[in-house]
């Protein structure tokens, strides 16, 4: 058992940013699953938007996250989040983090256009942006003598006061974090840490689909952790799809990034046409749903395995210059995107709901806040403008340390925390005994990413979404009976919060009757503001 002030389960931009802040007011534990460096973070190869030039505003920006968002952004969120982005890049820089600048000026930054953006506002580190921000936040983190990292340790679940006093209540309003069960993944224990503070900052769920931009890690840990505690989720039907992911067969989860379309890359079809023209005015610089949505229907009409995407009309030195990461990696397949036009298909990758939060990344329980594509802050809405993600991961780990830093809330927070935190006890195994079969974990892991796959992909209908939640149902039986009859191991843990996840987005979906956004139905193909212009709300009270 271990007693901590601050717990954070995640090591991403978020969680580094958090531990950062909060590592001036107490002790802060972090726990990853993996290595420290081994989150979504670090595959981010866009950058972060964000209003520094003279030629852009904060409106324009504001309006273009809205329009990408289709009507469910929160524009007071919206607001916050925009107008604090120089403020968080200028102390990203002071932590040492140097954008790539304009031919070599340093007074000049180079910025990135993605789609959905009507501006050039994309800071970047050449086309490895996640890579720098995640090194340098990381190498500060372990400098501060109050943080302590802990890798290999995956949470189980979080402690709440209810259950410890058997009062198990129907109101998160009334609940308190008292800590979360650890897997100490290479001693093979569960450890109890127990904390009035628990940030759920694990990044967000694309493993629960057969083909993914995420990497082995996003299996939806802190969705499943706070909806089991009794904190609600929204919008998880938001799923969205990026539109090129690298095909190729020795290929596993690399993402071409949407900058390439920034810098003129077309998407042609086998055939050498162009095609996007047919669904959007922007054509390639169209949002992620809309090129999405229009690959998968050329790919359904043609048969073709895949598109490609064309820059070879760019100077090889601009190309691999300012795509190096993207230019190498191709070239370990035999692709010289130089010369070679590149085979895409769209992949799971990102989150645009999570867990609900306020503006302070508060959810629904005492205690608990959720950072990163965790949450479902208001946000993103209906669908994320890209590079909005990483903004979010710096601008919310700041609202949580102010939050925290308020004596009066924190008092609050620690109001007989200590006699209550008394009696939890130990992580007791019980009758369990080990799982002998390691492939009850990777059959049902499979059959979850197909069924998400075939039945709840880009394009959806009521059919599919009713099977899908049948096929489900008995898969998450026999996981609730694993759990309580064999001892935990790391690959179990991960089996079960996908399972929870892949329900919940096959709820979410079932429930909103029209197509918006990354959600799109066959059965209700319009919008409908009238009845749907809100957020789809779960929790395991209603």
């Amino acid at each position: 058992m271990r007693d901590i002030d601050f717990l954070i389960i995640g090591s991403g931009i978020a969680g580094l940013s958090a531990a950062i802040k909060l590592a001036k007011s107490g002790r802060v534990t972090i726990l990853t699953k993996k290595t420290a460096t081994d989150t979504a973070t670090i595959y981010a190869q866009g950058g972060v938007a964000c209003v520094v030039s003279d030629n852009d505003t904060f409106d324009l920006h504001e309006l273009d996250t809205i329009r990408a968002g289709d009507g469910l952004s929160h524009e007071d969120v919206v607001n916050h989040v925009v107008t604090s982005g120089p403020e968080r890049i200028h102390e990203l820089q002071k932590f040492g983090i140097e954008f790539s600048t304009y031919m070599g000026d340093p007074n000049h930054l180079d910025l990135g256009r993605e789609g959905g953006h009507s501006r050039r506002r994309v800071l970047h580190i050449q086309d490895i942006t996640g890579q720098g921000l995640e090194k340098t936040l990381y190498d500060r983190a372990i400098s501060e003598p109050n943080i302590t990292i802990l890798e290999y340790h995956i949470a189980v679940d979080l402690i709440r006061e209810s259950k410890i006093d058997g009062k198990d209540i129907n109101d998160p309003g009334h609940e308190r974090i008292l800590g979360a069960y650890v897997l100490d993944v290479k001693n093979n224990i569960i450890i109890t840490f127990l904390s009035p503070v628990v940030i759920l900052a694990t990044g967000g769920a694309g493993k629960v689909y057969l083909y993914t931009s995420n990497p082995d890690i996003a299996s939806g840990d802190g969705i499943a952790l706070a909806y089991r505690a009794g904190a609600r989720v929204a919008n998880l039907e938001f799923v969205q799809f990026h539109p090129t992911c690298l095909y190729h067969p020795l290929a596993k989860n690399f993402l071409i990034s949407e900058a390439l379309r920034g810098e003129g890359a077309m998407l042609l079809d086998k055939r050498g046409n162009r095609f996007m023209e047919k669904y959007s005015q922007m054509k390639e610089m169209a949002n992620r749903d809309i090129v999405s949505r229009a690959i998968d229907m050329e790919l359904k009409k043609s048969g073709d395995d895949c598109v490609f995407l064309d820059i070879t009309h760019k100077s090889p030195d601009f190309v691999i210059t300012r795509f190096p990461q993207i230019h190498q990696t191709c070239l370990k397949f035999g692709i010289d995107i130089t010369k070679e036009l590149i085979p895409v298909v769209p992949a799971a990758h990102y989150m645009c709901g999570g867990v609900v939060t306020n503006i302070w990344g508060e959810t629904d329980i005492k205690g608990l806040f959720a950072l990163g594509e965790t949450a479902c802050t208001g946000l993103h809405g209906a669908n994320r403008l890209p590079s909005n993600s990483l903004l979010e991961g710096v601008v919310f780990p700041h609202q949580t340390f102010l939050r925290l830093s308020d004596k009066e809330y924190l008092a609050d927070i620690l109001k007989n925390f200590d006699k209550v935190s008394q009696k939890v006890r130990v992580w007791d195994k019980g009758i369990a005994v080990d799982l002998q079969e390691a492939v009850i974990v990777s059959h049902n892991w499979d059959i979850i990413r197909r069924l998400m796959w075939n039945y709840v992909g880009i394009v959806r209908s009521n059919k599919r979404l009713e099977l899908a939640l049948q096929r489900i149902k008995p898969i998450l039986e026999e996981i609730d009976s694993h759990y309580w009859e064999y001892i935990l191991t790391s690959d179990f843990t991960e089996l079960r919060n996908l399972a929870l996840v892949a329900k919940l987005i096959i709820q979410s979906a079932l429930l909103r009757k029209e197509s918006r956004g990354c959600h799109f139905n066959q059965d209700y193909p319009a919008k409908d503001d009238w009845n749907w212009r809100r957020d789809t709300v779960l929790s395991k009270f209603n």
